[in-house]
């Protein structure tokens, strides 16, 4: 095998997840980049992290990552250096700077066009309507459209879930009440929090859109592998059984148990094969009863901070960028959609005992734990450490605390 080292950008579960998976395959330690140090990438052996201030800047990324190439083509002239973003921001950063990388690292990435079209829910609806791929009713709000006051003429009844539009800028959005999503359930309630976010300094668009009714349970999360040249190798689907009620973590999935559906996932091949996509996509989607279809609500460029799932199922990721980036192998054509039997949850397992909705999919979960059958992303019996494991204890305690103070609030929504 090729000599390469995974340098992966960001430091949260999802950098672990990879990491992890890279250590499960190859028994190596993978480099990271970051501007902040998170809780699961600390007192790890498995991820050797460097923050760097201001790391999220166009221009301290890319030099940053040239110094750090230069250095290791000195030192180690025969390592390929194999750069994987793990989030949305590093995502957008890595097409920005392709060219100027591409000489020094292999990667996946979008050209800023295509990258740009499916970062924005509203042009990346626009490609579903095209696909044929069903996704909520929706209406596009511009911030000067806020100012006419063009969001108080729905095509649809409240309650209505409304979303930015662009995710990477949103981070940088701070005013009360703010979260990732929201179910708003009056006119009035639209009303305060639309002319909060823009009051803050958001400036892209916003989604209003038909809200699905239904609890987590109704949710499904596909992680698809894309080669570099435009092949899906791999896809895998999972039921989500339980997300993080906490107001600013809405959306992040903390239990998923494996799912199965070849139509979707055939649709959603033939969508990514079409576009040119490169790289790992993650979708999100919900079933509604109503008219008995899945909506997709958005595609990230980048495997999902819960895609530790697909590896614990078999399915390993860094094995998917190795094999395509590294060696190039030959692909016959014929892609995996997978298969799986093991429960992943981001929680305790008393958490998923108490808080997900009684029916068949918890008992299956709960048939999963009782076998063996399950995983975190965090425990890992290889990167153990008193520092870590206490750590891990913490976090699981903070947990605990968030669904006892805000899963009633977020269950009255449904």
């Amino acid at each position: 095998m090729k000599q390469f080292q995974p340098i992966l950008l960001g430091s949260d579960i999802n950098v672990y997840g990879m990491a992890r998976a890279f250590h499960e395959v190859y028994g190596m330690t993978s480099k990271a980049f970051a501007y902040l140090q998170l809780s699961p990438t600390r007192y790890s052996k498995i991820v050797d992290v460097t923050l760097v201030d201001g790391f999220g800047e166009p221009d301290i990324f890319r030099q940053t990552l040239l110094d750090y190439a230069k250095q290791m083509e000195k030192d180690h002239p025969k390592t390929q250096l194999l750069l994987i973003p793990c989030g949305d921001l590093y995502a957008n950063l890595l097409s920005a700077n392709a060219k100027e990388l591409a000489p020094y690292f292999i990667f996946n990435t979008l050209d800023p066009a295509l990258n740009k079209q499916l970062s924005y829910k509203n042009s990346f609806y626009a490609l579903c309507e095209q696909y044929g791929l069903p996704y909520p009713k929706t209406k596009v709000i511009s911030r000067e459209d806020v100012s006419k006051g063009g969001y108080k003429d729905l095509p649809f009844d409240f309650p209505i879930a409304m979303k930015p539009a662009d995710s990477a800028a949103w981070l940088d959005v701070d005013f009360p009440g703010r979260k990732k999503a929201f179910i708003i359930e009056t006119p009035e309630e639209l009303d305060t929090l639309i002319n909060r976010a823009y009051d803050a300094g958001y400036r892209a668009d916003m989604i209003l859109q038909d809200f699905i009714p239904g609890d987590d349970s109704h949710m499904r999360v596909l992680n698809a592998y894309v080669d570099q040249h435009h092949r899906v190798r791999m896809m895998f689907l999972g039921h989500p059984l339980l997300e993080d009620p906490t107001p600013e973590a809405v959306g992040n999935y903390a239990a998923i148990i494996p799912d199965y559906n070849k139509e979707i996932c055939l649709k959603i091949k033939a969508f990514l094969e079409d576009i040119g996509y490169v790289g790992v996509a993650n979708f999100d989607m919900k079933y509604d009863e109503r008219d008995k279809t899945y909506k997709l609500f958005e595609i990230n460029l980048r495997q999902g901070r819960s895609s530790y799932f697909v590896t614990l199922n078999g399915y390993n990721l860094a094995r998917h960028f190795v094999e395509d980036l590294v060696e190039d192998t030959p692909f016959d054509g014929n892609t995996i959609i997978g298969k799986g039997n093991k429960l992943w949850m981001e929680i305790p397992r008393s958490i998923f005992k108490d808080y997900v909705t009684e029916g068949e999919d918890k008992r299956r979960g709960m048939e999963m734990i009782a076998r063996g059958n399950w995983g975190t992303t965090l425990e890992y019996s290889k990167d153990r450490n008193i520092m870590r494991t206490l750590l891990i204890h913490h976090m699981f305690s903070i947990y605990k605390k968030r669904y006892a103070q805000y899963f009633k609030q977020k269950a009255d929504l449904k």
